[in-house]
């Protein structure tokens, strides 16, 4: 391992790969680093995103969405089924044969642009120097003239909930269950607890979430958020806002929680038990200090809109820097800091970078929301559409959610685009485009979009900025 790379990359995570490959068909010598390894001793790609986050949980909640189609919907439509079941385990087979093929694939991407993958721990001694630490924990040194940290990050623990990998599992233990647990309890109100909750309580689970804000998913544009918390507690989702826990105890393979809500302690008792609080950085072992970069106090590391750290030539990106942690926002970054590196001008927009919350329906945004949009004092204007009027929703008997439009009152710049609906996470590409181009309401409104479609709920929701939708249909009809 004495050759010189142009760029080192820690992490083959949706930010790591992803840089590599920019870095590689800019014709930089290349080399990733990846200490995560499968039972088999084959080096596993993709970070948490595609092993045990984004990839398979999405790959749970399509199968769970269509078994309770199923089960729900079919006859109402004239498909008569019965005695409809769910296999645990091939539910979870299909699951991981998934994210293997993808695994595959990455690998492939990478050989085929010759880029060296390294097994082993990386760990940052200087701008140009990266130690690895590999198998019998043998050291090497590797020299580079450029670095990018993309180590991802992990789940925050908690002391009041220990995780042992059993009763009380973190979200990645709850994306393997061999078996729908009677009572499962899940410590945190955010996406992740939302589409785990939501793919439990398909298969059959009571499913309890313990969220200690008082308000619901609480970075959503609030119409959005109050209307998600109705229909999830219509599908059977026990939400509970303001709920802190206090401890938890093992009981005979019961776990019991303590916690208060309404200036009262209230105790539950659970199958199994999901803690759900959040992620931060994973820098564990990841800088000497001889390197000199600086870590703020929440542990992410320093960059600035580049994604440069203090020291020239180390770069970091994804979940360990600012900003929302987000898969695509990783890629993003890791493509513009591998342009930079080649001596090219990168910019991202991260006021166009979107959201989504796959659940049914499925919830989506870009820009501001309106809490935002009122705390920075900016006079502006909304736009609603309903998909009980949407003509295709009505077709597929999906009507639930809306979508919002919000724009700058005096220049109709759109700010925001909100979705709660069907599809939504595929939809909100359309707001992105028309934000990144600095569309404003009226461009959406003269726009033609196929009938019929979802996405012309888009232009709907536009002319109603002026007051002008045209199918709004009356819900009482």
């Amino acid at each position: 391992m004495s050759d010189k790379y142009d760029v080192i990359i820690i992490g083959t995570g949706p930010g790591g790969y992803v840089a590599g490959i920019r870095a590689a068909q800019l014709g930089l010598k290349t080399a990733c680093i990846e200490k995560w390894v499968n039972i088999d001793g084959n080096i596993v790609y993709g970070g948490t995103c595609l092993n045990v986050g984004c990839i398979p949980s999405k790959a749970l909640l399509e199968i769970s969405y269509n078994f309770v189609n199923a089960i729900e919907k079919f006859e109402l439509i004239g498909i008569n089924v019965s005695n409809i079941t769910i296999d645990i385990i091939k539910m979870i087979n299909s699951k991981n044969k998934t994210v293997a093929t993808i695994n595959r694939g990455i690998s492939a991407i990478l050989k085929n642009n010759n880029i060296t993958v390294i097994e082993g721990i990386g760990k940052v001694l200087s701008s140009n120097k990266v130690e690895v630490t590999g198998k019998n924990c043998i050291k090497n040194i590797l020299n580079t003239d450029n670095i990018i940290i993309a180590t991802g990050s992990v789940p925050i623990e908690t002391s009041v909930a220990p995780v042992n990998g059993d009763t009380i599992v973190d979200s990645s233990g709850a994306l393997n269950f061999t078996a729908v647990p009677d009572h499962l309890g899940i410590i945190g109100a955010g996406a992740i607890g939302i589409e785990i909750g939501s793919v439990w309580n398909r298969l059959g689970s009571k499913v309890t979430i313990l969220e200690s804000e008082s308000k619901f998913l609480h970075t959503v544009d609030e119409d959005l958020s109050k209307e998600a918390y109705k229909l999830f507690t219509k599908q059977g989702i026990d939400i509970q806002l303001g709920a802190i826990v206090i401890s938890s105890k093992i009981n005979d393979k019961k776990i019991q929680v303590i916690y208060t809500k309404d200036n009262s302690i209230k105790t539950i008792v659970f199958d199994k038990l999901i803690v759900s609080i959040g992620r931060r950085p994973c820098i564990d072992n990841i800088l000497y200090s001889s390197a000199g970069v600086v870590i703020d106090e929440k542990k992410f590391i320093q960059v600035n809109e580049h994604c440069k750290t203090n020291v020239s030539g180390i770069y970091a990106i994804g979940d360990v820097v600012r900003g929302p942690m987000l898969a695509h926002k990783a890629s993003e970054e890791g493509v513009m800091v591998a342009n930079i590196i080649a001596g090219h001008k990168s910019e991202i927009n991260y006021n166009t970078i979107p959201n989504v919350i796959y659940t049914y329906p499925e919830i989506a945004w870009v820009g501001k929301n309106e809490q935002n949009i009122k705390t920075l004092g900016i006079e502006y204007k909304i736009g609603t559409f309903p998909f009980y009027s949407c003509g295709r929703s009505m077709a597929t008997n999906s009507t639930e959610g809306f979508i919002k439009i919000i724009a700058n009152a005096k220049t109709d710049r759109i700010l925001g685009i909100h979705i709660l609906g069907q599809h939504a996470g595929e939809l909100i590409a359309n707001g992105v485009i028309a934000m990144e181009f600095g569309a404003s309401a009226e461009d959406i409104a003269l726009t033609c979009f196929a009938h019929p479609t979802l996405s012309e709920s888009i232009r709907e929701a536009a002319l109603a900025v002026s007051g002008n939708a045209i199918n709004i249909v009356n819900r009482n009809i």
